[in-house]
């Protein structure tokens, strides 16, 4: 028995043994070490993965005494290795942390082999090597750290670039030996830049004058032809609508209505006089304290008004209020500073550098507004929440002609007010809003920023001056990533939430930091970053992929071929909602209520309330943009659920990307789908042309390409069997053609019309339509 004991060990060990080395005989190939080792950017990551479980930030889970997340810990003495240290600085082989990674003994290897973390590569274990030989030299976290705007990296093939963009992103490519795509054609090019600048597809006319302009500059006139036009404001606020967690109820068990969509015609209107950044963010943040601050200022605020308030009776006032002013700053961290401040409501961050005290000395901020815990029921003829901001009928037309409504009254919106008097605010122990500790006055987060008091004050303009300060190092980094995310899919930063330490590091750091310093030194001019974006060689390419690349780079990180991406849900109903004809494009207005499931809204809630039953909307209403569609808190709308539009209950930066059954259904069944396909088709029947003719002409309004012969004859097909079926009587063309609630047209064939209408569901059932490549 003991021998076999003996033997079990001595085999496993062996298999230990074996498996650590052939663990690390992957990427050895010490050619490929850099010519400085970063912290930040090569050891950090290695720590984080393999270290710091055991000797990292969380002070219960700490082993040795040792923290190798901070340099004073691991250049100190070991406490449980006399003599030893764990870093000694331009010397490997004294350096414990060396030799231990290095080491095959499972009694001295780090990681421990019980510890399931597996043992370092090669190429890490070299990594380490040429750091702690260049110094071991510890780094303030990257994001934090001001941006530079270094010189252009040199190229070989100049000639590729469009503008400075390029040269980042071929200067890594060449790195890993991959090579751009060609430019993409016209047709997808037109198709992309519309849905990007827009969020709709380009007309035929469009399509035409921009094929047919051979000019240098066409591809250029285009693109500003496009950010001129108001749908420009609509497509950019879908995103800040997202940060901002606006919805058109208020949340919990009633849910009752709120009217805040003013707010969201400001938002349309900013986007669209290209209001430059830093005044976007400081009147959203502070308009209401400016100097003589007028009604668009105040107006503004309704960003941090936007969360759920509850109106169920027994409620604790307090502790409502608390959450509200957590929900803000929640709000404020990610989507304008991009880091998970939240996480220090309770503790200390266990891996970023922001304490207790921090996060409540930033919430001080918001802890001054006159904004209650609990005021009961709203009303439907007032739907606003204290304080609110009241517009009459005469600012609109006058100072506030941006917003749109038909009303005559007055509209009511929920925005910031600050009281005469300073409330006290406390670290609240574990985050529970009736157990306060220490006191704190207003300041923002020293890792990132220090709050200097001599230049800013201790109210939200000083947070919002703080907030745009040309030294603060996440304002535009996070912003300018968010753009980027827009166009391509994926941030240069990938945890767009997230640009702490333990977010992902960006792909192409240097471009990053290039384009926020060069957006805050053009007056921080959204429209000028959006089409410097778009006029790089590295967004016109072709989104087709090889093999090659697919292999290498399977994320397109290195962006060596165009973004491939599907629409966000709201512009899948632009989409058919336009290419069909029955958009309606008016800016701005209260949301609308367009064909919907029964019975969901009334299964949801309490049953109380203006929202409790679900009341649809009828003629032009019908056919707004998804912008527009009324967000119940409770029950978001259910098509735009499945297609991953936000349920906007809280800050969203970055939206998931699922792929479900319930996609495709939504796109074969869903009542505004087939009446578009209705309408378009029987359009194009009152046009004195051939089939194949009217099935080209559908194809390019949805796709926005010409079919080839092959695409028409196979949809030309499938309307002689539809057609063939609707004659013969086994299919009822007048069911078919009941689709949606628009006039049908007496002047067409029904049969034919029924069967153009099957071939242009087809149509929008294409991948391709609803895809942006």
């Amino acid at each position: 028995m003991y021998k076999k004991t003996i033997w079990t060990i001595v085999t496993i060990c062996s298999i230990l043994l074996l498996a650590a080395s052939c663990f690390r005989s992957k990427g050895s190939d010490v050619s490929s070490i850099p010519k400085t080792v970063s912290y930040n950017f090569h050891i950090r990551p290695i720590l984080s993965d393999k270290c710091f479980k055991c000797h990292g930030p969380d002070g219960n889970k700490r082993a040795a005494g040792l923290r190798l997340d901070i340099a004073d810990s691991a250049f100190a003495p070991l406490k449980e290795t006399k003599g030893a240290y764990a870093l000694v600085a331009g010397d490997p082989e004294n350096s414990e942390l060396y030799k231990r990674i290095i080491s095959t003994d499972p009694e001295y290897m780090m990681p421990e082999p019980e510890s399931h973390l597996g043992a370092l590569s090669e190429h890490e274990i070299n990594l380490f090597k040429k750091w702690i030989e260049q110094g071991a030299k510890y780094e303030s976290h990257w994001a934090f750290a001001s941006p530079k705007k270094i010189p252009l990296p040199k190229i070989d093939d100049k000639d590729r670039a469009k503008n400075e963009i390029d040269y980042f992103i071929l200067s890594k490519l060449e790195e890993q030996g991959l090579a751009q795509n060609e430019e993409a054609d016209k047709e997808r090019l037109l198709k992309r830049i519309a849905l990007d600048i827009t969020g709709l597809p380009p007309s035929i006319e469009m399509m035409d004058k921009f094929v047919n302009d051979k000019t240098e500059f066409a591809y250029e006139k285009m693109i500003d032809e496009l950010l001129a036009s108001p749908q420009y404001g609509e497509k950019m606020a879908v995103h800040w609508m997202d940060v901002a967690r606006y919805a058109d109820s208020y949340g919990y068990q009633d849910d009752n209505i709120r009217s805040q969509w003013p707010w969201r015609d400001w938002v349309i209107h900013a986007f669209n006089k290209n209001l430059p950044y830093d005044q976007f963010l400081t009147w959203q943040i502070a308009g209401d304290m400016l100097p003589e601050a007028n009604k668009e200022q105040i107006l503004a605020t309704g960003f941090f008004r936007n969360h759920k308030y509850t109106e169920e009776g027994g409620v604790i006032p307090e502790e409502y209020r608390v959450e509200y002013l957590v929900d803000k700053t929640k709000t404020f961290g990610k989507g304008i500073l991009g880091i998970t401040i939240e996480c220090a409501q309770c503790h200390d961050h266990k891996y970023d550098p922001f304490s207790q005290k921090d996060y409540y000395s930033f919430l001080a901020f918001f802890n001054n507004t006159k904004e209650a815990g609990f005021e009961g029921d709203v009303s439907a003829s007032k739907p606003a929440k204290n304080p609110i901001l009241t517009i009459s009928a005469e600012e609109r037309k006058n100072i506030l002609s941006f917003i749109n409504t038909k009303d005559t009254g007055n509209l009511t919106v929920s925005v910031m007010g600050e009281r005469d008097t300073l409330r006290k605010t406390f670290v609240l122990n574990r985050g529970v809003y009736d157990q306060p500790g220490e006191e704190v006055k207003a300041a923002a987060i020293p890792a990132v920023m220090k709050f200097d008091t001599s230049k800013f004050t201790r109210n939200r303009i000083g947070l919002a001056q703080w907030t745009v300060n040309k030294s603060n190092p996440l304002t535009a980094r996070v912003f300018v990533n968010l753009m980027w995310q827009e166009f391509f899919g994926r941030g240069l930063v990938k945890t767009s939430g997230d640009f702490g330490m333990q977010g992902e590091l960006p792909s192409h750091p240097e471009l990053l930091d290039w384009l926020a310093v060069d957006f805050m030194e053009n007056g921080w001019n959204v429209k000028r970053l959006v089409k410097q974006i778009l006029t790089s060689a590295t967004y016109r390419q072709s989104a087709k992929v090889s093999e090659e690349q697919l292999k290498k780079d399977p994320e397109n990180v290195y962006l060596a071929r165009g973004p491939r991406i599907r629409l966000k849900a709201e512009f899948i109903r632009d989409l058919y909602l336009s290419s069909s004809g029955l958009l309606v494009k008016t800016i701005g207005g209260p949301s609308v209520k367009p064909y919907q499931p029964k019975g969901l809204w009334e299964a949801a809630t309490s049953g109380r309330g203006v929202l409790a039953v679900y009341r649809q909307d009828h003629g032009d209403d019908l056919y707004r943009r998804g912008l527009y569609t009324f967000i119940k808190l409770t029950v978001p709308p259910p098509g735009m659920t499945m297609f991953d539009a936000s349920n906007r209950d809280q800050c969203e930066v970055k939206r998931l990307k699922t792929n479900t059954p319930l996609q495709a259904l939504i796109m074969m069944n869903d009542p505004a789908v087939l009446e578009a396909s209705r309408v378009l088709a029987q359009k194009l029947m009152l046009d004195q042309s051939a089939v194949a003719d009217k099935i080209t002409k559908a194809f390019r309004l949805i796709v926005c390409r010409k079919p080839s012969a092959k695409e028409v004859s196979i949809l030309e097909k499938y309307y002689n069997e539809q057609l063939q079926l609707f004659q013969q009587k086994k299919s009822d063309a007048t069911i078919i053609l009941k689709a949606g609630e628009y006039p049908q047209s007496n002047q067409v064939d029904k049969n034919k019309s029924a069967a153009l209408m099957k071939a242009i569901n087809t149509i929008f059932n294409m991948e391709e339509t609803i895809t942006k490549t």
